[in-house]
């Protein structure tokens, strides 16, 4: 499970929800899921993002930052990817073009673990 804390205002989230996207395209039919946690504070504004990013994995609303809490998510984006026994495999803080590479190479080592 990939968990992404992102912001509508945050840039280099716009870019990164995409990426996501794709790699959840590619993973999903393997057991890959991804949880989009959005860390705004009112729910439209993520909404009105998300009219122009489409992505077909859920979106979660984290409007009081519960969520954020219990992840100590102190940058955006915040990504975490978790294995099947429930372990952090991998913390990735903010984003740049080419970040995908790394989250592509942890889903295939976590799916080849199975």
């Amino acid at each position: 499970v990939m968990v992404n804390f992102w912001a509508s205002w945050c840039g280099p989230c716009r870019e990164e929800l995409p990426e996501m996207e794709a790699l959840y395209q590619e993973y999903a039919d393997m057991g890959f899921e991804i949880l989009a946690v959005n860390v705004d504070d009112e729910v439209s504004k993520a909404d009105i993002l998300l009219d122009d990013i489409e992505v077909s994995f859920p979106v979660l609303y984290d409007t009081a930052g519960d969520v954020s809490k219990l992840y100590d998510v102190s940058a955006m984006p915040t990504t975490v990817i978790i294995d099947r026994d429930g372990n952090k495999r991998l913390l990735h803080l903010g984003y740049r073009a080419g970040d995908e590479v790394k989250y592509d190479k942890a889903i295939k080592m976590l799916l080849r673990e199975e």
